[in-house]
């Protein structure tokens, strides 16, 4: 069983579009079981990380079996926990890398496997050092033409989850 956790941006919630559409993709998989984090009240990054990763002990899932998905500081929180502890994958929408007013936003990502999605309009969190990590790790990217929210993609962005979705499934049966 393959465990996906999705984590919200700064200023949205578990009932977030993007949020809620992955999580319908994710259900229609039979292997697949969703996790919506709720970050709410939770304003510092660190803090939110530190929940993550507690809620993930918690749940006792086996890392190598987890992916995290998460958009803008939900992508960084999915980049932070997966440094901590190698997971199967990440799938990152607009990350929040190379902000100044976040803690260790150069972390190396390490999953199996990696997707991201970014904006060549976002004008939040910079492409440029998205496009450097994806480059630096050889990681999957994809850049649309589009915004932070990513809103007019989001047909393009469900597809590129299904489809990395199953590529994470078919590899975690294979180790098994």
């Amino acid at each position: 069983m393959m465990t996906v956790y999705l984590s919200h941006g700064l200023e949205s919630g578990p009932g977030a579009l993007k949020t809620q559409a992955l999580k319908g993709v994710a259900e229609k998989l039979d292997d697949c079981e969703p996790v919506v984090m709720d970050y709410r009240g939770m304003a510092e990054p660190q803090q939110r990380l530190q929940h993550l990763l507690q809620v993930l002990a918690e749940r006792g899932d086996d890392p190598a079996f987890c992916v995290l998905a998460g958009s803008s500081l939900g992508g960084w929180l999915s980049v932070a926990a997966s440094a901590q502890q190698p997971v199967l994958g990440c799938f990152l929408l607009a990350p929040a890398l190379g902000l100044d007013d976040y803690p260790e936003t150069s972390l190396a990502i390490q999953a199996q496997h990696t997707h991201i999605i970014h904006g060549w309009r976002d004008d939040v969190v910079a492409p440029e050092p998205v496009i450097e990590r994806a480059r630096l790790q050889r990681l999957s990217l994809r850049m649309v033409d589009d915004d932070h929210r990513l809103h007019a993609s989001l047909d393009t962005i469900l597809l590129d989850f299904e489809r990395f979705l199953g590529q994470c499934s078919a590899s975690s049966h294979y180790e098994t």
